[in-house]
């Protein structure tokens, strides 16, 4: 109201000063009274568009409103969000600046929800292509809520996780397939192969599938690996126990150290080649190889507690053919007894340690000592030992004498061949080449004459000059039996009993053979301290020692010379054709050689 009156004051303010005007230029009256019409409509038509105007404001604003309701309903709707409350008692202005501002808020949530939906579709499609996944079912023309976007999200860090594990394990993997694949010098020939050697890390698919099929051929790589790693070491396992027991120096193991470590192809091929090397060495140096092993097998018997019935039943450990199926036989043996006490270690180990321990709990319940044979168990077993070590060493040296002295008749007579193939059967003799007599056979030594060793199959002739043939008498050349005399048990090697099947001075004369001419050494004791030790063999009656020696018109053969100078003096008795030859025996006293020559 006072803004009206105001107005009223100020408008007959104007007309007054309008009319003074308009007398002072001396206008006429009806012409103020036109301009005061006009005065009058122009403020109407002023005030008209006014209120015109504030109409039509009023009229957008509530339009705005009842669109921004609209909008507002729907968009809450769509964000599953509650309605939004208009407050009471608000002007229409308000009301609609209020409105209009919660629309522009949820469409920038809208917006915003929708955009990392596509983010997050992007990402899950890509994860899904690496994973070889399906892709998360999601309605993209929708406006997604927050729990579903939050489980999205959740799902898109699953899949980054399982990426970079896969990955992870791919390289691992990868890196292992790389290096037996070297170690091996293995060349990828499948695409598989190809495509996780050869190609980018991130084109590869890491599917549950590949990353099983991924371990599965390391798995195989690896097998191959370690069987080629098992091959070598116990070709280098073999190579060692070469090395041992062919004693191979120090000088000649450093070119080989090279190939010692790795399972490489060419690591292989070496260790094969070094092992045949070996393997070729150790057949030519045969009779030290199985020596060798020998003394291995004793020590495997002593720690496996084997009886002397249970050595004695190897019976090739006691054999001197030193032939390859004789090696082999120990061989076969050795590995046995190695892996039989391999598998008991703990149990033989054990056996001593558990009996000590029942001993020292016996001694302290008792409080005295407990004694084998008056001594005490530990000091017994000491004893024990060393007694089995000192046997051990006396047979070793009994061998090695036994060697030494079959070498130095090898050398001085000549050698037998060894292999059992080439070593000369028993021929009967034909009937055609036999000599007939009256009643006897005339043995003739002959400086042609072949003499058959102590320890040989077969002697090659004595190194005596010959004899022109005589013209009237043929020279009789005496024939020596192929055959091969049994052998005693190895601790009685020494002492062996060497004879010719039918001889006529040893009594061997058998009348379902033909008679023939041939020479008989039969030696009861293998030296002289034994047989004047043993009276039995000095008896009259049973001593056997009967060599036929050479008729006055040919030499005594250097053996026969060795056995006199021996104090061993053969009696001889011999005549010319048709006559028989007499056998007589030694006498209990041992005879002077020259007293036997005059």
């Amino acid at each position: 109201e006072v803004l009206a009156e105001e107005s009223i004051v100020c408008l007959q303010k104007a007309l007054t000063h309008l009319r003074e005007i308009w007398e002072l230029i001396g206008i006429p009256e009806e012409q103020r009274l036109q301009r005061t019409e006009v005065v009058k409509k122009h403020i109407k038509d002023l005030l008209d568009r006014m209120i015109a105007e504030e109409e039509s404001l009023r009229e957008r604003l509530l339009k705005s409103i009842s669109i921004c309701q609209k909008e507002l309903s729907t968009l809450c709707s769509e964000l599953q969000v509650k309605p939004f409350q208009e407050e009471r008692e608000t002007t229409v202005l308000q009301l609609e600046k209020d409105l209009r501002t919660q629309v522009e808020l949820m469409r920038k949530q809208k917006k915003e929800r929708k955009q990392e939906l596509k983010l997050l579709q992007e990402q899950d499609q890509e994860l899904c292509e690496i994973l070889c996944m399906p892709p998360y079912d999601v309605d993209s023309t929708s406006v997604p809520t927050l729990e579903e976007l939050n489980l999205f999200r959740q799902r898109v860090a699953t899949l980054k996780e399982t990426k970079e594990s896969r990955h992870e394990q791919f390289v691992n993997i990868k890196k292992q397939i790389i290096l037996c694949m070297e170690e091996l010098e293995h060349t990828p020939d499948t695409s598989f192969e190809r495509d996780v050697v050869c190609e980018d890390e991130s084109a590869f698919c890491l599917s549950l599938e590949n990353i099983a099929t991924l371990q599965k051929l390391l798995q195989q790589l690896e097998v191959k690996k370690s069987k080629n790693e098992a091959e070598c070491e116990g070709l280098r396992a073999q190579i060692r126990e070469l090395w041992d027991r062919l004693q191979i120096p120090e000088e000649e193991k450093e070119p080989v150290a090279a190939i010692m470590t790795g399972s490489k192809a060419k690591v292989r091929n070496a260790l094969q080649l070094e092992l045949d090397r070996l393997e070729e060495l150790k057949m030519q140096n045969i009779k030290q190889v199985i020596e060798t092993i020998r003394v291995e097998l004793a020590q495997f018997w002593d720690q496996c507690f084997y009886s002397q019935e249970q050595r004695q039943a190897f019976a090739p450990y006691y054999s001197d053919d030193y032939t390859e199926n004789l090696l082999h036989l120990h061989d076969a043996e050795i590995i046995r007894l190695r892996n039989y006490y391999e598998v008991h270690k703990e149990l033989f180990e054990g056996l001593e340690e558990e009996l000590k321990a029942r001993i020292d709990k016996w001694e302290q319940e008792q409080s005295m000592a407990f004694v084998v044979n008056g001594q005490k168990f530990t000091e017994y077993i000491t004893e024990q030992w060393e007694l089995h070590r000192l046997e051990k060493e006396r047979a070793k040296q009994e061998r090695q004498l036994k060697n030494k002295k079959q070498t130095e008749t090898e050398m001085l007579y000549g050698s037998a061949p060894r292999t059992p193939s080439k070593r000369p059967g028993v021929t009967p003799n034909k009937p055609g080449k036999v000599r007939k007599m009256n009643t006897t056979t005339m043995s003739s030594a002959t400086p042609n004459s072949s003499i058959r060793p102590v320890f040989g199959g077969t002697m090659y002739r004595s190194p005596v000059s010959r004899l022109p043939p005589s013209g009237s008498k043929s020279a009789v050349t005496s024939m020596c039996s192929g055959k091969k005399t049994p052998r005693a048990a190895r601790l009685r090697a020494n002492k062996e009993n060497m004879e010719l099947n039918g001889s006529i001075l040893s009594g061997g004369y058998s009348g379902s053979t033909p008679l023939r001419h041939n020479c008989s050494i039969k030696s009861v004791a293998s030296t002289y301290s034994e047989f004047s030790k043993d009276p039995s063999l000095s008896d009259s009656s049973t001593v056997g020692l009967q060599v036929c020696m050479a008729t006055p018109a040919c030499p005594m053969s250097p053996f026969q010379t060795d056995l006199s100078s021996a104090g061993f003096i053969p009696i001889w008795a011999q005549y010319y054709t048709n006559q028989p030859i007499i056998s007589t025996y030694l006498t209990n006293e041992r005879l002077d050689p020259t007293a036997s020559k005059a």
